[in-house]
């Protein structure tokens, strides 16, 4: 049976790494530290994706300028303080083995630092796996198409080889502006109604649905 994709790329928090209820933790906590209010869970999960300073003022748009290095450093505080509890989904290890034995080209498209997506990467023992990433302070980031425009670029894919796959509307958002199609994941930070509005080619609810959706239409 003929391949529909040759490269797949993966978003990190939320969909590879169970870790979207820690960010909004660690972001509820970093506001508690400066005394400003803090900001509803479901609103803190929408940012999850984004790059840190895009996050940050989304959240909190009145906070003064002069304010967010310091909001920032008590976030990656309180980040850095738990991250060592996170784990991936269950299923991922196996479904990403699995996709690179298959012969996929694999990447990462997150809104992490190249500094945490190292960190995660050596923790998780998939570094070896994936052939290449891009992160927010790299490039631009999401949703504009920049991180998979530089992926394919550096794999040598076309837009209509590539399956981005993501549990945010910013992953869904991307993809459509580079010309990638798009899987959603709808256990991750948004909701699968959201997600289902930006027309997925599928949205699945586990890894392992994950998996055998690319086992049967990758």
């Amino acid at each position: 049976m003929s391949r529909s994709f040759d490269l797949l790329v993966f978003d990190w928090d939320g969909t590879l790494m169970d870790s979207a209820g820690h960010i909004v933790d660690s972001i509820r906590a970093a506001a508690h530290d400066l005394d400003i209010d803090l900001p509803p869970e479901q609103r803190a999960r929408h940012i999850i994706g984004l790059g840190l300073v895009d996050a940050l003022t989304y959240l909190f748009p009145s906070l003064p300028h002069a304010d967010y290095p310091r909001l920032a450093e008590r976030y990656r505080y309180h980040y850095l303080a738990g991250d060592h509890k996170l784990s991936l989904f269950a299923g991922a290890d196996q479904g990403i083995r699995a996709m690179h034995a298959a012969g996929f080209s694999l990447a990462v498209a997150t809104g992490k630092s190249r500094q945490g997506l190292d960190r995660s990467l050596g923790a998780s023992g998939l570094a070896d796996f994936f052939h290449a990433s891009r992160c927010a302070d790299e490039g631009l980031p999401k949703p504009h198409p920049d991180m998979l425009i530089y992926l394919m670029k550096t794999l040598g894919v076309d837009p209509q080889r590539t399956l981005m796959i993501g549990d945010t509307t910013h992953d869904l958002e991307m993809a459509r502006s580079a010309g990638v199609s798009a899987l959603a994941v709808g256990y991750g930070a948004h909701a699968r109604a959201n997600l289902e509005a930006h027309e997925p080619v599928a949205c699945v609810m586990s890894f392992a649905e994950l998996t055998g959706w690319v086992r049967q239409n990758g």
